[in-house]
Formats: C-alpha cells, structure tokens, sequence
C-alpha cells in the first residue's frame, strides 16, 4: 500500500519586531495626517538612542504652515474663547474702537515665545497623529500670560485602547542654530521627569477636565497615579529638536539617556525662523475672523 505523502507544516508567520520608534510613536504619519509634509528616517543614534529624523523639503513649507497654523489656533484658544472675544470686539467696535484696543490677545508676540510654543505645537500634534494618543487639554489655552512661557511638561499625551494605559510625555525645543547644549537640556528635562515618577502636570490636566464637565476622562486620568502604584502604567518620553538643516546631527552625536523608552526626533528646514515668522503673522486677525 503505497505511503501517504508527508505533510509539511504551514510555515509560521513571524511578526516582526516594532522598532523603539514604533514602538513609543508609531509609524511616521501618511496622507492627509498632521505631520506628512516631512519625510522621516528612523535611526539609532551613537549612544543607542533611537532617533526619528524628520525634514521639512522646501517645497512643502506652505504646506506646514497652513497646518501648523490650524494647530496654533486651536491650541492657544477655544471656538467659546474666540466668540467670546468677538462679542467684546463687535461691541468696542461699534464705539468707535479697533481690535487692538479690545485686548484680547490670544497669541504671543513675542520671537522666542513664538518659537517655543510652535515647537511644542508640533510635537504634541505629530505625536498624537503618529501614536494615536489623545491630547485632552491643550495647556496654552490655560497660560495666563500668553508672551512668556508656560511651566510644566510640554506636551502630556494619553492612550488607553491597551491592557495597560500609557502616558508620552514630550519635551520640546527650538534652537535657531542645534548644539550639543540644546540636546543636553531636552535630555535634562526628560530624565528630570522619568526620575519624578507621575508626570508633574497630570493633575492639571485632571483638574481642567473636572472644570469642563469631562469626568469620566479627568476619573480616567486621575487613576494613572493608581496605576503606576501597581506597576500597571506604561510611561514613554519624546524629545524633539526644531532647528536647521544640521539638526540631526547633535542628537546623533550626544543623545543619551538611561531611559529605555525614549526617542528622540529633529525636525530640520533650511530656515527655521521664517518657518514661525510665516505660521504666526496675522493670525490673531485669522483667528478673530471678522467680527
């Protein structure tokens, strides 16, 4: 009786192994998802820190600025903050007034502030676009001084689709020229953090949710610090480095960190200061529309 042919086993599929990059942000943002006018290239650098180089071409700074400035916007005031300084203006207006004399500055004025705080916009908006992680507050809105900047961790991004909730917590700076000094610093403010266990601005996170009637978000918040009491809370940190076309190459040569879950990114232009210049020239006026 002839033998029945040996069965081969169905090769098993092997998953591949998500990259540290992957890992913390995910994959690099496609389509029309904030952050897809750069092309990105992930690394390791020297020190073994994984690295996501984004560039700005050029050709796609128009691109990044109409973005950057729908981001601006809605970070730095609330459609109920807009309409209720477009009441006061029509109401001055109607006096005989102009939007300047009805002091309601919403945007910083000021170059270094500007610089800031559009890094920070950034980083919170391509994390989010590229994790899939919420930004429930966005804390320029709640500065009370809109020319200085504001204290606190940069950007706190929250996810809770898995097993175990997970916090990004972001550091951001702006150099018009990169350094080894501007490395050091966003490294300083991140091992400060991971070294503080909770993130420093977690309650004021919760605590403005609880002020906008979100309380099942600002309870889910809140347990984090329950969480992380149990071993249960995933904390990851991101670094970001805005400057020119060399701004890879400090990270590269002096990023490093006892971190494990850290990544840092440069975002590189050919120049970075007509970059803000461009993303905050009217938009006050753009913001308050015609009122």
């Amino acid at each position: 009786m002839p033998k029945s042919p040996k069965k081969v086993p169905a090769k098993k599929k092997v998953e591949r192994r998500k990259t540290k990059h992957e890992s913390i942000l995910g994959k690099h943002p496609t389509g029309k998802n904030f952050g897809s006018f750069t092309a990105s290239t992930d690394s390791v650098t020297a020190k073994s820190i994984a690295h996501r180089a984004l560039l700005l071409p050029d050709d796609k700074v128009d691109d990044a600025v109409q973005e950057l400035r729908i981001a601006l916007i809605e970070h730095h005031a609330s459609p109920e903050m807009i309409a209720r300084d477009n009441r006061k203006i029509t109401s001055l207006k109607r006096l005989g007034y102009t939007l300047d004399d009805a002091n309601v500055q919403r945007f910083p004025t000021h170059s270094d502030t500007q610089k800031g705080n559009l890094t920070e916009v950034f980083l919170a908006e391509y994390i989010s676009a590229s994790s899939g992680a919420d930004l429930p507050v966005y804390r320029l809105r709640h500065n009370p001084n809109v020319e200085q900047s504001m204290k606190g961790d940069d950007v706190l991004a929250f996810d809770f689709r898995g097993r175990r909730p997970r916090i990004i917590i972001g550091e951001a700076k702006f150099r018009g020229v990169p350094s080894k000094t501007a490395v050091e610093e966003i490294i300083m403010g991140l091992n400060s953090s991971y070294h503080g266990g909770l993130p420093a601005s977690l309650q004021f996170v919760a605590d403005r949710l609880y002020e906008s009637g979100q309380n099942g978000l600002a309870d889910q918040i809140e347990s984090c610090a329950l969480h992380m009491a149990n071993g249960n809370l995933d904390l990851n940190y991101a670094g970001i480095l805005l400057s020119n076309k060399n701004s890879a190459n400090p990270i590269n040569a002096h990023a490093d960190s006892n971190i494990r879950e850290l990544v840092m990114i440069s975002l590189a232009m050919s120049n970075p200061n007509e970059l803000v210049t461009a993303c905050f020239e009217g938009i006050e006026e753009e913001a308050h529309g015609n009122p």
